[in-house]
């Protein structure tokens, strides 16, 4: 089954480290960078700061803000949340200007198609870009002027876009926040306006979101935690804050907004989802009743998602087996009018684009150059235009990497932290049992945060149902850890 996101602080001890860099090697994650991808990085950097081009719009007097876990420096996104006038909201958000860095067909061109996405491992990350351009000249960090494509969006008062702008401007963030502060901040009602209407528009897009029959899944992360006296590591789940839900939403409005302008413009890069096949659904609904959730027939998917609690056990264990129906997720282009016949994404139940994130993701930067030729009434760079047909591909192949990278850390971390305890007995959830083999599953522990594989010869698992279980196996870089009923 998917394993949950994964955060981590600390740096792991020597072993762990060694298995991480073997899982490296093993899936051909990119070292350092070539010379001539950072000579031409820090070329890049220079050439931005001393002359932006095109000359950019200066939006530097707006006070825009970021929200990013407290040790993040790859800043994508900043935003102003403002009152209009005569009611509704305006949404300004700063998107870092990659291509100002870039040149198109050169070495760091060509290398980011070679990395695609940032990946994420418990010691270290590996970057889309260099350092020089993702945690500093491209990084929207606080009290730097920087390049941006410049959304404005305009809300009614129920949060229903009206209007869309995008274009290049100079913006400068005031302020780097984190979301524990700022939910606290929210909480206390201490927030100034433009931090506090988070809340208000958030809230206004789920409403909406739940209207269109969209979904946000509120899956529980797994975090890696380092004990920095004792040198020793633990697994906790932690449950997104409210606000990075509300955050999150800002994101999916640009998105959105994104996809409306390709599809008007007629050519662009959808992210798209189709609809869940009626098999799926159905085992799902199977999967309810196993963990004692109920689900009348009468209630919605959608809506079933909307009233679960990601802080109880057994809907932490639903929620994560959700994230079956997202798998036939990928990426659509389409040019000069001639739309696909999948423009929507399921989830997200409309029209969709991947453009916030272009630090870390690939495709968003073309989709912003798509969006900001739309707005100007252009036709995109020829860059862009030659670049689309193998976007979808390279895009898929990235997320796979991505997807075995986050697979085999966990594997390793969960190994790393059981190694010394096989032969002991655990109490966990049976949360996931294979259609065709009822005796091998998975098993979620309730101490440590655990999710792993379970097998129990000749005996179909209670799907649903607590059970003892007894660690067998626990080996890092072999195969994991492993479980039999007590």
């Amino acid at each position: 089954m998917p394993r949950r996101h994964m955060s981590v602080t600390g740096a792991p001890e020597a072993p762990l480290r060694a298995a991480l860099t073997a899982l490296r090697t093993e899936l051909g994650v990119p070292d350092s960078f070539p010379p001539e991808v950072l000579a031409e990085a820090r070329a890049g950097a220079e050439r931005a700061a001393k002359t932006p081009a095109p000359p950019p719009v200066d939006a530097t007097d707006i006070p825009f803000l970021t929200i990013d876990p407290p040790t993040s420096t790859d800043l994508d996104q900043a935003m102003h949340l403002s009152r209009r006038p005569g009611g509704g909201f305006r949404v300004r958000y700063a998107i870092a200007d990659v291509a100002a860095f870039v040149v198109p067909g050169g070495a760091l061109d060509k290398e980011t198609h070679r990395r695609v996405t940032t990946l994420y491992f418990p010691d270290e990350k590996t970057p889309l870009h260099p350092p020089v351009l993702s945690e500093d000249a491209a990084s929207l960090l606080p009290d730097r002027t920087r390049p941006a494509a410049l959304w404005t969006i305009d809300l009614d008062a129920d949060g229903r876009t009206v209007a869309v702008d995008v274009h290049r401007a100079l913006v400068r963030s005031r302020a780097k926040l984190d979301y524990e502060g700022v939910q606290r901040q929210l909480d206390a009602g201490t927030a100034e306006e433009p931090l506090a209407l988070l809340k208000d528009i958030g809230e206004a897009r789920e409403r909406l979101e739940a209207e269109r029959g969209g979904i946000s899944l509120n899956v529980p992360e797994q975090e890696i935690v380092e004990d920095e006296d004792a040198r020793t590591y633990s697994l906790t789940y932690r449950a997104p804050l409210p606000a990075e839900g509300w955050n999150a939403q800002i994101s999916l409005l640009t998105g959105m907004a994104a996809a409306e302008l390709m599809l008007t413009h007629g050519t662009g890069v959808l992210r798209t989802l189709p609809a869940a096949p009626d098999g799926a659904v159905g085992r799902l609904r199977r999967t309810a009743q196993a963990l004692h959730i109920d689900w009348p027939h009468h209630v919605s998917y959608a809506a079933l998602i909307r009233s679960l609690d990601p802080h109880r056990p057994h809907h932490a264990a639903f929620l994560q087996e959700c994230t079956t129906l997202l798998r036939g997720a990928g990426y659509t282009i389409f040019r000069d009018g001639n739309l696909p016949p999948l423009t929507t994404h399921a989830a997200v139940a409309a029209p969709y684009a991947h453009c916030t994130a272009p630090l870390r993701r690939l495709v968003d930067r073309y989709a912003s150059e798509i969006c900001l030729a739309a707005v100007a009434e252009q036709p995109p760079p020829d860059w862009v235009s030659a670049a689309l047909d193998a976007l979808p591909k390279e895009m898929t192949e990235g997320g796979r990497r991505a997807g075995a990278v986050e697979r085999g850390c966990v594997d390793i971390v969960e190994a790393a932290l059981l190694k010394d305890r096989v032969g002991e007995v655990f109490e966990g959830f049976v949360v996931d049992v294979e259609e065709h083999r009822p005796t091998v599953g998975s098993v979620q522990l309730e101490s440590p945060a655990v999710v792993a594989r379970l097998e129990a010869p000749g005996t179909p698992l209670p799907l649903g149902e607590r059970l003892r279980v007894r660690l067998t196996r626990a080996e890092l870089g072999v195969a994991g850890v492993r479980f039999a009923p007590a």
